[in-house]
């Protein structure tokens, strides 16, 4: 059963260019794990700042062992994170 994740990432405008380039960083590391099966960098057309990352791993413990990467902790965490005004995500499960 694949796990998605749907994360919405809003920043100020002043910050968008970083973050877009750090998220696409991220998405060229992620895309190499070896339960990643779908890692997707949008931008929110009609929001400046507002970004969509669509995420599917195998399973759980996938996105857990993504969660624990280095890319991760140094893109997400410490660079993306910190400019966020809001971040909402959701977790889903396949049927």
């Amino acid at each position: 059963m694949a796990y998605t994740v749907v994360a919405h990432y809003r920043c100020a405008p002043a910050d968008e260019a970083t973050v877009r380039a750090a998220l696409l960083k991220a998405q060229e590391g992620t895309r190499t794990e070896a339960a990643n099966q779908v890692y997707e960098v949008h931008v929110v057309a009609d929001e400046p700042g507002g970004f969509l990352l669509y995420e599917r791993y195998d399973d759980q413990a996938g996105f857990e062992a993504h969660k624990a990467a280095a890319h991760f902790k140094d893109l997400i965490v410490e660079t993306v994170w910190p400019l966020l005004t809001d971040r909402s995500v959701t977790f889903v499960e396949s049927l």
